[in-house]
């Protein structure tokens, strides 16, 4: 398996600047040039950690979640990462080795490493390793619904879940789930979708779901709304409720994103 992380650093001053990055009304496309140091914010209550924040609820830009690249030096951490209640979430290792403390319990996790923390969970995070550790943290305030209980916190391994092939595809796309789609006690799907090269999205969904798209390995030429784009690995991308998508997988390694989508709750009218 291959994850890109951020590399930091600033351009040359002898570079162009001339680059991807583009905000739309349908969706906003960050290339991974965009992620250098001057970019990067603090979180409180973390030491030796600095982070990327990708997508936040606000006007124009996502609606249900937030989605940062948080990257723990040696010797760093949180002892109480979420400052809120009733949100919950999912980390997902792409460097280093991070340690994961979930309800008492010690957890080490590589790249790969994938945990659901539920709404209330109690859960520490640090760096006990002589290499930065970098990951995904996806934040979204849980919705319950009646009678239907709240998740449970869960730990896994890109590596042990068996992805899944979408219907009449031959495998050239498939979806690693770490949950059971059919599970209504989640109301978000955290995901990872591959593509063998040349595999296709052969058609343009169009959903009430949003998404947040970070490109772990590969390259492809994305379809967000009226425009193709071409995206590589550490390239990030927000498409909105409805955003028309569909891609064409190139060169010569799978192609595959983590995947953020909000589902199985009603449309709130009042």
């Amino acid at each position: 398996m291959s994850y890109y992380s951020p590399q930091g650093g600033l351009p040359p001053q002898t570079a162009l600047l001339t680059d991807r990055a583009v905000v739309k009304p349908a969706y906003t496309f960050i290339p991974k040039g965009v992620l250098r140091d001057i970019v990067t914010s603090n979180l409180p209550g973390f030491t030796n950690t600095r982070s990327w924040i990708l997508a936040r609820p606000v006007a124009g830009s996502a609606t249900t979640f937030a989605q940062l690249i948080v990257e723990i030096a040696p010797g760093g951490g949180a002892d109480r990462p979420e400052p809120e209640s009733g949100v919950e979430g999912v980390v997902f290792v792409t460097a280093g080795a991070l340690t994961l403390v979930l309800e008492g319990e010690r957890h080490v996790l590589d790249p790969g490493g994938y945990a659901f923390l539920a709404p209330g969970a109690a859960w520490s995070l640090a760096n006990e390793g002589e290499e930065p550790a970098t990951f995904h943290w996806i934040r979204k305030a849980y919705e319950p619904v009646e009678p239907v209980p709240v998740p449970a916190s869960f730990i896994a391994r890109d590596q042990d879940v068996e992805p899944r092939a979408m219907p009449d595809t031959d495998g050239a796309w498939a979806t690693t789930r770490f949950v059971d789609p059919d599970d209504l006690s989640h109301d978000m799907h955290v995901n990872i979708v591959t593509f063998r090269p040349g595999g296709t999205i052969p058609f343009a969904e169009t959903h009430v779901m949003e998404h947040g798209l970070y490109v772990l390995q590969g390259k492809a030429v994305y379809r967000l709304n009226d425009d193709w784009v071409e995206c590589e690995a550490g390239d990030y991308m927000l498409l909105r409720a409805f955003c028309p998508q569909a891609c064409y997988a190139g060169g010569p390694e799978p192609f595959r994103y983590l995947l953020y989508k909000d589902v199985n709750r009603q449309i709130r009218l009042t």
